[in-house]
């Protein structure tokens, strides 16, 4: 394995332009092209979809792409595929089965997309923004079904009435005994999607280039009102447990080799841990009796307990990009499909303990908007809860106020600008992106001017040119792209204000044509030569490796500051506003949390007489950074909290293992997130 060189070396040459995209036909450096374009994308055209390969180490090559869409306030979902040829865009069926007023949807997109989104052309007018999903695999080919053909309006599926506790997740073991009832074994799961279409673990840990296909006769068909994936009934869940049961006992390893569910060979799952604790028939509480005793589980007969289930089960290459980059796709359509098949009546609890780091904390995201108005166009009465990270201590959040230069200033005086440290690990074979969220201080909706952004590799002397609003290069050369800094007007990703992306190459390389780049600190000067000051909140994207997913190669980088402190001592795991340190744990959040109508969820320990109550990983309450300006609506404290580790010394709590008589321990707020779903399900 190859890694990059941290040696002192000149940053030779300058910016160059970005290409042209291969795919889209979008020249990505002409002005404007990025505004409402995701900058994901035009960095994944700059590298080739080199960040996305196959277990050849074969880049992908997509035939479609899967993108999550907004929509102007005058076009709905109905308009658009009026609009739109199906031979370069794909809506699914759900999309128009959910509300005649939905603005968001998901779609696969061919190049006659792109085109006809340019000025004049039918989609200019229509399509405000867009963002990238997971280019591979079914993914990247033609829907199955979609909204233009007439199969998809096929016998629409059944639907659950009462109270609904939907999980959107991965490793979800049907067959545990928390999710059956009574001694025929009856299960509670209502239905069953799960977004893979093949076996076996995927990208880099695949057996072959070419998976072997799931079989529909054991996995179910693929739901027509989706076109992607295998779907089961409750009838055709509980006809394969009658077959798999043998004395009276389920055979667990057997049925999940006939339902092709290989990732429950592991002893420990997320979303088998997290469904368990917000639907199980025990709950988490203290010994009954006693103050002093360990938690423990009790029986329960609450409503959660009893209530139907419905399961979505993310692609397993989506949860491997722990980036969250391909999350918009596969969590809307999962949302879709969950609210889809509930009755118009129905009392609707979703529990989705996924996200990531980056983004603008604000709701104005393409999923969180998107997710908020798939829930208001359904009209179901439906809450959403979403833990509100894990990453408090991971020094990947910054936030500054540039101060601007005042009218009459002299020559002397310099623009206000501060020097943030990214510090990249030699070893990261996976691509590495840092956020720049830029606001206005004192009316959020301005549009900003005169900010600059220079950038200085590892063991260079001197900065790269400075880049400047509207401006995104690429160094040192398309050909070779090792950084890019995509910096538009307005951003797709969110608002108000702008922000930059900063995209690296790996580090290290895994497959031999792959471009890497330097190891070690890369400085981000960012300076305000304007008069109005000018609030940044900079954040490093998530880049670790998911549980049950296999090593990408994924390392987590983080910003230095040499007055952050990192000691461990008293007081030592909070920010104090006179610790001048530009990186505060403060704002650290989850990036799909803060959403309309979003209930987020931090983690306390059990046992609160302890000096401090709150988990060390999760956001905190009171925020301890409160004073410290702040953009427009971000949000940095949880709404609610619950219990995420037993005690100081005894992180994580006990929840089900993929057997019916395992338990396993899983820390993180993902934990405490399914705690307040079924509090939320039992209040309903």
């Amino acid at each position: 394995m190859k890694t990059g060189r941290t040696g002192a070396r000149p940053a030779t040459g300058h910016w160059a332009d970005l290409p042209r995209g291969r795919f889209t036909g979008i020249d990505w450096s002409t002005p404007g092209a990025l505004d409402r374009s995701d900058p994901y994308l035009a960095w994944t055209e700059t590298t080739g979809f080199s960040g996305f390969r196959d277990a050849y180490g074969r880049p992908a090559a997509p035939q479609w792409l899967p993108l999550l869409i907004e929509l102007s306030a005058d076009c709905t979902v109905a308009d658009l595929v009026a609009a739109a040829d199906p031979a370069w865009l794909q809506v699914p069926r759900v999309y128009l089965d959910l509300g005649d007023g939905l603005r968001f949807c998901t779609v696969r997109a061919r190049r006659g997309f792109f085109d006809a989104l340019r000025p004049g052309r039918v989609l200019h007018d229509r399509v405000l923004r867009y963002d990238l999903g997971l280019p591979v695999g079914h993914h990247a080919r033609a829907l199955a079904h979609h909204a233009a053909d007439g199969q998809a309006t096929a016998t629409a599926p059944a639907q659950v009435g009462g109270k609904v506790l939907v999980v959107i997740d991965n490793g979800l073991a049907l067959a545990h005994a928390d999710f059956l009832k009574g001694t025929n074994h009856q299960t509670r799961v209502a239905a069953f999607w799960r977004q893979d279409e093949t076996e076996g673990p995927h990208g880099r840990a695949a057996a072959s280039p070419k998976p072997p296909p799931l079989d529909p006769a054991r996995t179910g068909p693929t739901p027509a009102d989706l076109g992607y994936g295998h779907e089961l009934t409750r009838s055709a869940i509980q006809a394969a447990i009658a077959a798999h049961t043998l004395s009276g006992r389920v055979d667990e390893d057997a049925l999940y080799r006939h339902w092709q569910m290989w990732e429950l060979n592991h002893a420990a799952q997320h979303g088998t841990h997290v469904s368990s604790l917000a639907a199980g028939p025990r709950v988490y509480t203290r010994t009954i009796g006693s103050e002093d005793s360990p938690p423990d589980w009790q029986p329960a007969n609450d409503d959660a307990s009893h209530s139907s289930l419905l399961v979505a089960q993310l692609d397993w290459a989506s949860v491997a990009d722990s980036s969250g980059g391909a999350l918009t796709v596969s969590v809307m359509d999962a949302l879709a499909w969950s609210l889809a098949r509930c009755a118009p009546q129905a009392c609707v609890t979703i529990n989705l303990s996924w996200g990531a780091l980056a983004g603008p904390h604000n709701g104005s995201s393409m999923l969180e908007a998107g997710m908020a108005q798939l829930i208001a166009a359904s009209g179901r009465d439906c809450h959403l809860v979403i833990p509100a990270g894990n990453a408090y201590q991971d020094r990947t959040h910054a936030n500054a106020l540039l101060e601007g230069k005042p009218k009459h200033s002299g020559k002397g005086r310099s623009c206000s600008e501060v020097t943030l440290h990214w510090r990249v690990h030699p070893d990261d074979q996976s691509q590495s992106f840092l956020e720049l969220w830029f606001e206005d201080h004192e009316e959020a909706h301005r549009i900003l001017d005169q900010l600059a952004i220079e950038l200085t590799p590892p063991g260079s002397p001197t900065p790269l040119p400075a880049i400047e609003l509207g401006q995104s290069r690429v160094w040192p050369s398309a050909a070779a792209p090792e950084v890019a800094v995509l910096f538009p007007m307005q951003s797709a990703l969110g608002h108000p204000g702008s922000c930059a992306l900063i995209a690296l190459a790996p580090t290290a390389r895994w497959f031999k044509d792959a471009v890497i780049t330097r190891a070690g600190v890369w400085q981000v000067r960012l300076s305000n030569h304007g008069q109005r000051p000018v609030l940044v909140d900079a954040y490093i994207e998530r880049d670790d490796v998911a549980i049950g997913a296999a090593d990408t190669g994924a390392r987590q980088s983080w910003l230095d500051d040499r007055h952050y402190d990192s000691s461990g001592g008293l007081g030592g795991f909070i920010d104090h506003p006179d610790n001048p340190s530009l990186v505060r744990r403060s704002g650290t959040f989850n990036d799909i949390a803060s959403g309309a109508g979003t209930v987020s969820v931090g983690g306390i320990r059990y046992f609160a007489s302890t000096m401090d109550p709150m988990a060390r990983y999760s956001p905190r309450s009171p925020d301890p950074d409160a004073s410290r300006p702040e953009r427009l609506g971000v949000q940095k404290v949880p709404d609610r909290f619950a219990v995420s580790d037993d005690h100081a010394t005894l992180w994580g709590v006990r929840s089900a293992g993929t057997r019916s008589a395992a338990r396993v321990r899983l820390v993180g707020t993902s934990m405490a997130a399914p705690q307040v779903t079924r509090d939320r399900v039992n209040r309903k």
